[in-house]
């Protein structure tokens, strides 16, 4: 049955390594700089080379994220649409996403004193939910990355396959730990380009969830209770902050009598 769901198709064949998409990325998320090697607070898509293969990382926007599964207080969700979104008005910042992710794609922004989690959200509120591709597929100027509904993504990926031998007979993303958003196709075995090959296809949070159900009660209310004194040690420590800052700007360095 058809979904309205979109996804990324990633032909790694195509690829030039020219960063296009991750330059495009930084600035739709309003960050400057160049591209970086590795993923960051600051870098949320990157393109690396692999052994002579350029092969894009970022968030893989799972059907099942295994984050949103760990998040405490639900501020990972997964929309109908397909990309995974955080509310960070709602992170308690315990970190337990960047844990539960299989592909350690989750960043925190630790030069911050008021830190929260980082990585691609397929620029859902500024593109996708308005209709329009996302900044790094608009950005390819060889068509390495396209964007559209997930089952025609899906049927591009097998055309692609059926007519051309080059490529490995495997849709990386379509049934990985239940498949995601990320479709990525190549011409070399995934494993030798650094992709997690997971040892089943059940999603994460149904696997989990056994051992989950085994956890004495007491676990879960006593992570509850921890995360719930985080989050208001966390925000009291963001108030003191706004306030210092607030009465600094108010009164210049050096005027003791007005600070009094």
């Amino acid at each position: 049955m058809a979904t309205n769901k979109k996804a990324l198709l990633i032909d790694i064949t195509k690829c030039i390594g020219c960063q296009a998409c991750a330059g495009a990325c930084k600035e739709a998320h309003g960050v400057t700089g160049d591209p970086e090697p590795k993923l960051s607070e600051t870098a949320l898509t990157v393109v690396q080379d692999k052994n002579g293969k350029f092969v894009r990382k970022q968030c893989l926007h799972c059907e099942q994220p295994a984050c949103g599964s760990a998040c405490l207080v639900g501020a990972i969700t997964k929309t109908a649409a397909g990309p995974v979104v955080y509310d960070k008005s709602k992170c308690v910042g315990c970190r337990y996403c960047m844990i539960a992710c299989p592909h350690s794609v989750p960043r925190y922004e630790w030069s911050k004193l008021a830190p929260y989690m980082k990585k691609c959200d397929m620029c859902y509120d500024k593109r996708v939910s308005k209709g329009q591709p996302t900044a790094c597929a608009e950005a390819c100027p060889v068509g390495a990355t396209i964007f559209g509904d997930r089952d025609e993504m899906l049927r591009e990926a097998r055309r692609r396959i059926l007519d051309d031998p080059k490529y490995v007979p495997h849709i990386y993303g379509e049934r990985e730990y239940g498949g995601a958003s990320m479709l990525f196709l190549s011409d070399v075995e995934f494993e030798k380009l650094g992709f997690m090959i997971p040892p089943t296809e059940a999603p994460l949070p149904e696997v989990s969830k056994a051992a989950l159900d085994e956890a004495p009660m007491v676990v879960l209310v006593g992570g509850t209770m921890l995360a719930g004194l985080y989050w208001i040690t966390n925000r009291r420590r963001e108030v003191l902050l706004a306030e210092a800052q607030k009465k600094t700007l108010k009164f210049p360095v050096g005027d003791e009598e007005e600070r009094s």
